[in-house]
């Protein structure tokens, strides 16, 4: 900007702002009272002042772009056909197709839609010859596809590899041998789901890039980064900024001139079964967040997606949220908004700088996989939500309608279409698996419980 606003006012400096802070203080301790440290052990300031140490970070964003995704479960063709043409109708932009039965044929699918949207499929198994049908499908008939490979979160969520690490890394690079529609996919959302803090997320979500570059054959290949949005608005704004910062310095060592494109989802963590109207008032911070830190697709979760199958209206409504940030509040007006922001600026840095401090360590001891097999990873993450439960268990860590002003009329055990706790299946696996679990679990556990007397 050449014209400066106010600058007939004169300048005041940090030091002046911190004085007259503690003047009104009267005598209590500034650090003690106004300087509060998060979960990630970053010190956060009353306030933040343009010093002249201070310029923006090279981190470019593309807000205007964002795209709004919906997420199809793919079990019966026909059905999902008329659900997706249904679901672009009423705005989504990109549909995530999630498919575990290969014998399904996603060429049917496709055939089906409309050329003029984007499809992303992600499929739960490893098969050459089904990703190669798919994507020469899609390359012959004018398809904007990607086709998402992710065996490292097979790993980490399942315990095992699809059928081991050499066999599963071959089949990998086989198929992004085959066109540049098949991407290599970091689906980082089990981290922040099983309670992993910011910098967690950031460091292991680099590591699970790393491990791709060290044993892919990557030229041209597309790069997708999924993750998980928590409630913390600004600090979440800082976290996807940092990891653009953090990845273009990663991809600096290996000349890799490929743009990573980022999906991001609202967590699990927060959500609850009591009062879960408040659901989409979370969700929809959480989209903001994500649309303001750079997404380039954002995808709602359903306010009732924990105990509910999916359904029109849960859809609908998730769907809606992301329409009205784009249609009605103008989220994609201005690029890369969070720039200059002295608050956001700052915690980007500090979370980038810490995140990739954690990466090394993670390097040192021979990378994401080995500290998976070894279970120092896993470990980490409990300890991360361990602290984190506490908080919540003392009521410091508020979930609204929750462990604060709950409604005690409130009852849901007529409401469950899923198990909406962690579910233990005992079986021998290569890893411990990384096990996704709410805040909220044991208390909701407590509350069906005490409706299941009331009833008898």
């Amino acid at each position: 900007m050449t014209n400066q606003l106010f600058e007939e006012f004169d300048k005041v400096s940090s030091k002046a702002w911190k004085n007259q802070i503690q003047f009104e203080l009267k005598g209590a301790d500034y650090n003690e009272t106004l300087v509060w440290e998060s979960l990630e052990g970053i010190k956060v300031k009353p306030f933040y002042h343009n010093d002249a140490d201070n310029r923006p970070l090279p981190i470019e964003t593309h807000t205007s772009e964002f795209n709004i995704v919906q997420r199809i479960y793919v079990f019966d063709i026909e059905k999902s056909i008329a659900k997706t043409i249904d679901t672009l109708n009423r705005g989504a932009e990109v549909i995530y197709f999630t498919i575990d039965n290969p014998s399904l044929d996603a060429t049917t699918l496709l055939n089906a839609l409309p050329k003029t949207h984007r499809y992303l499929f992600v499929c739960n198994f490893l098969d050459t010859a089904y990703t190669r049908h798919l994507s020469t499908y899609a390359s012959s008939n004018g398809y904007e596809i990607s086709i998402l490979l992710d065996p490292i979160h097979r790993l980490t969520t399942d315990g095992n590899w699809y059928t081991n690490l050499n066999s599963d890394f071959s089949i990998v690079n086989e198929c992004v041998k085959i066109t540049n529609n098949i991407a290599i996919h970091v689906d980082a959302t089990v981290y922040q789901n099983a309670g992993a803090n910011m910098i967690q997320q950031l460091a292991y979500a680099l590591s699970h890039l790393n491990e791709y570059y060290n044993r892919i054959e990557l030229k041209q290949t597309p790069l997708f980064i999924e993750v998980a949005v928590g409630t913390n608005y600004f600090f979440e704004i800082a976290k996807l900024r940092a990891l653009r910062l953090i990845i273009d310095t990663l991809n600096k060592e290996y000349n890799i001139e490929t743009k990573v494109q980022i999906i991001a989802i609202p967590t699990k963590r927060n959500k609850t079964l009591y009062d879960y109207n408040v659901n989409m008032l979370r969700t929809t911070t959480e989209c903001m967040s994500a649309v303001l830190g750079g997404a380039d697709y954002v995808s709602n979760l359903a306010y009732d997606a924990i105990y509910h199958k999916e359904n029109e209206f849960g859809d609908r409504i998730s769907r809606n949220q992301l329409l009205i940030l784009k249609q009605e509040s103008y989220f994609d007006t201005v690029d890369n908004p969070a720039e200059g922001a002295y608050y956001i600026e700052t915690l980007t840095a500090q979370l980038a700088e810490k995140a990739l401090e954690l990466f090394k360590t993670i390097e040192k001891a021979d990378g994401l996989i080995t500290s998976l097999i070894e279970g120092s990873i896993q470990k980490k993450i409990v300890e991360s939500a361990l602290k984190e439960q506490e908080l919540f268990n003392n009521g410091k860590e508020v979930l609204l309608g929750t462990n604060k002003y709950p409604n005690p009329q409130d009852v849901m055990s007529h409401e469950l279409e899923l198990f909406p706790f962690v579910k233990q299946n005992p079986r021998k696996t290569l890893i411990i698996p990384i096990i996704e679990k709410r805040l909220a679990e044991s208390y909701e556990q407590k509350r069906l419980e005490e409706e299941k007397t009331a009833k008898q």
